[in-house]
């Protein structure tokens, strides 16, 4: 791949990163937030319905596997990012072939091509 073509991928995976990390920023702000009665002042920890409990509970779990999907297409980011400085970027891991342009712009962090990729799902 060309160094100008890679220069626009990494300006796209840059912006990628920063915006996913703001997104995990976020997302771990709200699952360890205080619960609504600290935030009113009342510190008791008791909530006013069983049912208040599950669905805090239900709330920080989903946030908490949110934020673990977005961790890893966050590496997936850096990977890619250090492949371009390498000039490795758009090599199959897999294969060793070309990944096309048009896979590179879908999902411009994707470590395969499509055929291994669907290799890898078909598993």
């Amino acid at each position: 791949m060309k160094k100008s073509e890679a220069k626009v991928y990494k300006v796209q995976l840059l912006g990628l990163r920063a915006r996913l990390r703001g997104d995990v920023n976020a997302m771990a702000d709200a699952a360890l937030k205080k619960n609504g009665q600290e935030v009113s002042g009342d510190l008791s920890r008791m909530p006013i319905h069983m049912a208040d409990i599950g669905s805090d509970n239900f709330e920080q779990e989903f946030t908490l596997s949110l934020m673990e999907t977005e961790e890893d297409t966050l590496d997936a980011v850096e990977s890619a990012i250090e492949k371009i400085e390498d000039g490795v970027y758009g090599e199959c891991e897999e294969c060793g072939g070309q990944i096309s342009k048009a896979r590179l712009q879908a999902i411009p962090y994707t470590p395969r091509c499509i055929k291994c990729a669907q290799k890898l799902e078909t598993r």
